[in-house]
């Protein structure tokens, strides 16, 4: 695998990002239009083999304080190569995304892969509040 990294809208693979994300557990059934306007209010970044789209992970930020990391996804033959680490890698390094509070995230069952990047459970529960809808897209 020859792994290259863009943060280019241009180079995004919607058919492949769609095709991922709306059989994904999060986000199952998603409409390609909100695909397209996620992606438009974000800075992604999007990894490829070749000229093949294999991975990407999305931020939702005010680019000051505070950052939603969302939508990361590596295909299954790409997996367990260290395609997931070197794109949150590169967001920890975007320039728009240096001297931010808070960075946080949902996740079933990754805890694992993002603890050794860094993250960890909330130390107050309490303080965290949602206001959820997990069946929209269905």
């Amino acid at each position: 695998m020859k792994l290259r990294l863009s943060f280019d809208p241009a180079e995004r693979q919607l058919d492949v990002i769609h095709g991922f994300l709306t059989h994904s557990y999060w986000a199952k059934g998603i409409p390609r239009e909100t695909v397209e306007r996620a992606l438009a209010q974000s800075i992604a970044v999007s990894a490829f083999d070749g000229e093949t789209q294999i991975g990407m992970a999305r931020v939702v930020t005010d680019r000051a304080t505070m950052a939603y990391l969302a939508d990361v996804f590596v295909v299954e033959t790409h997996r367990c190569q260290g395609v997931a680490r070197a794109m949150i890698e590169a967001l920890y390094a975007h320039p728009d995304l240096q001297g931010l509070r808070r960075w946080m995230l949902f996740t079933l069952d990754m805890q694992p892969v993002y603890a050794n990047l860094g993250w960890e459970q909330y130390p107050d529960p309490k303080r965290v509040m949602v206001r959820d809808d997990p069946d929209i897209y269905r």
